[in-house]
């Protein structure tokens, strides 16, 4: 699986061709932000973050290109890491970012605020490439562009800990190519009530299509067999094929993370849109949000938790987001005038998000914020809030 990992890559890195930039971008330094590449040995096998195996299995070839180097690289401690990232910055080159939003944001704000400077581009002038991956990049756009002089160029992966399913590979297109001769073998299920209960778990014998079956405007959950020894494996990812010729695919969502507390059936797609629509009509950067389902009275509500640091007029936010949702959403629409009876917008400072990634120990690294909190983690999210207003207590 890593040779394949690999080979995927490179193809990746041969995209970075159609873009229309200078050929001196591609004597650049590459700036990977990823887990600890220092992995841990149990006993009978080296285990640790998908980012951090990867990271140290880049061929030779490239790593004279790939910075922060071995030994910042290994550090297991993300805020020293991200310390040491920002003390060396000014002696890079970087042409190209790879890793997760939230936190090239975050290192890009530090780096940012300890020289003083206005963007990026005063630390990193050629930087011209962004390559992300795990989570949607709609509500980190806007702030993210904040941080630029100029420009970039973004590139989406869709790279798991189960293989590298996809990549961009056409500049200027959403979409992403299906990686289908490479060691992963795919299958492909209808995310449909009939295949999955409210809860996103899977139905007693659902139907299941291979890619010559597949239809454009679908949504599908995903089966891997790999060559790693996945048999069948559900991965919880939720996709739509928006060209089933070229097999080129959006992510949709989490099997889990939806909300259908009375019927609304509200997506993760859905949640992202919205909030970017709404962070753009009132000039606000977002930086973090989750989404919990409550009981409100005898019926429903859902509670948005919203990181920013921008002023912002609660009442407003909170009647545009819902008005975005109803445009965007039938079903939820629907709900708001008979079950789902409220929705609750809180803001809170962005540090918070951080923090209680911290205290679940996934800070940094590939670690991405839940969209959506229930059960065990909704509980330790609203002590953990609770905790904050009143540390007295």
């Amino acid at each position: 699986i890593l040779k394949s990992m690999q080979r995927t890559g490179v193809r990746q890195l041969l995209a970075l061709s159609k873009l229309e930039i200078d050929s001196k971008y591609y004597e650049t330094d590459i700036l990977v932000i990823g887990g600890s590449t220092d992995l841990k040995f149990n006993g009978t096998y080296f285990e640790g973050d998908l980012s951090g195996i990867t990271t140290s299995q880049i061929p030779i070839w490239l790593q004279r290109f790939c910075k922060p180097g071995k030994k910042i690289a290994k550090a297991p401690d993300w805020d020293s890491k991200l310390d040491e990232i920002v003390h060396r910055a000014k002696d890079w080159n970087v042409g190209v970012i790879v890793g997760v939003p939230a936190w090239i944001q975050l290192l890009m704000e530090k780096t940012i605020a300890h020289y003083q400077v206005k963007t990026i581009h005063d630390i990193w002038p050629n930087l011209k490439i962004f390559v992300h991956g795990g989570v949607s990049f709609k509500p980190y756009k806007r702030g993210f562009e904040k941080l630029l002089e100029e420009p970039i160029h973004y590139m989406e992966t869709y790279l798991a800990s189960e293989g590298f399913i996809a990549f961009q590979d056409k500049p200027k297109h959403s979409a992403m190519k299906l990686v289908l001769n490479n060691g992963i073998f795919y299958e492909f299920i209808p995310f449909t009530n009939k295949n999955f209960n409210m809860s996103g778990d899977l139905c007693a014998n659902p139907e299941t299509l291979k890619i010559d079956e597949v239809k454009e405007g679908q949504e599908y959950a995903l089966l891997l067999s790999t060559n790693a020894g996945a048999w069948r494996y559900l991965i919880g990812d939720v996709i739509e094929f928006t060209n089933a010729r070229e097999v080129e695919i959006v992510i949709k969502g989490r099997t889990k993370h939806f909300l259908s507390l009375c019927g609304e059936h509200l997506s993760l797609d859905n949640m992202n849109e919205a909030l970017e629509m709404t962070a753009s009509q009132l000039n606000v950067t977002v930086k973090e949000f989750t989404v919990c389902g409550e009981s409100y009275d005898t019926l429903f509500a859902h509670h948005w938790y919203i990181g920013t640091d921008d002023p912002v007029n609660q009442g407003r936010f909170r009647k545009i987001l819902d008005k975005n949702l109803m445009s965007l959403n039938d079903d939820y629409r629907v709900e708001r005038s008979a079950a789902l009876k409220e929705v609750l917008v809180e803001f809170l400072p962005t540090s918070l998000f951080y923090s209680w990634m911290s205290s679940q120990g996934k800070a940094g690294g590939q670690h991405k914020f839940p969209r959506v909190l229930n059960g065990d983690r909704q509980k330790h999210w609203n002590d953990f809030i609770a905790a904050k207003r009143n540390p007295a207590e």
